[in-house]
């Protein structure tokens, strides 16, 4: 049987009945994905190769544990991911704010580079204009959104982390969100 036509669905009902060829094709599908967002929010390779072959070792455990109608396998992959960075994070001591990438720290050259330069250029005219957005927003909006957004904490970790209610957090977020999407459409870039 060739595991790599099988779905993402199909390929974990297989690994839930201990199907170790099905994992291998799952891992070389999303291991890349896994290990970019460990990579992201702990900020070293080698942390990142551990926590990607822990989180396939989740998978492996608690295949029988994911429903279908509740999210895609990918979403599932990147939940898990995310969580067990943060946790590592947190075993280490460190916050993740040390390790992630600012509003005001995205290089102006960080997009990809495929298309043609009329797309990058307009890559390129987007961001500005989203860069202009955030700046115009209230320190305690920005902030709030960087920390969701860039620092991958939860509404409730950053209200303890900044000692606020959860609702003004979440407030701040939801404030912060609605600007930038009426400026963005007041600017055509949305």
């Amino acid at each position: 049987m060739d595991y790599s036509q099988l779905d993402d669905k199909t390929l974990m009902v297989l690994i839930a009945r201990s199907n170790t060829d099905a994992l291998s094709v799952l891992y070389d599908r999303y291991n890349r994905l896994v290990f970019s967002i460990a990579l992201h929010i702990v900020g070293s390779r080698e942390t990142a190769q551990e926590i990607t072959l822990d989180v396939f070792t989740r998978i492996w455990d608690n295949a029988g544990s994911y429903h279908a109608d509740r999210a895609k396998v990918t979403t599932w992959l990147t939940r898990i991911a995310r969580n067990r960075s943060i946790d590592e994070l947190r075993r280490r001591g460190v916050r993740a704010e040390q390790h992630s990438v600012r509003w005001a720290d995205l290089p102006p050259d960080a997009e990809p580079r495929s298309g043609g330069l009329e797309a990058r250029t307009e890559r390129s005219l987007q961001r500005e204009h989203v860069r202009a957005a955030v700046a115009e927003l209230p320190e305690e909006q920005r902030q709030v959104l960087s920390l969701a957004y860039f620092g991958g904490y939860t509404q409730r970790e950053i209200a303890e982390g900044l000692q606020q209610p959860l609702g003004t957090v979440k407030t701040r977020i939801r404030l912060a969100m609605n600007r930038l999407r009426a400026a963005l459409q007041d600017q055509g870039t949305d």
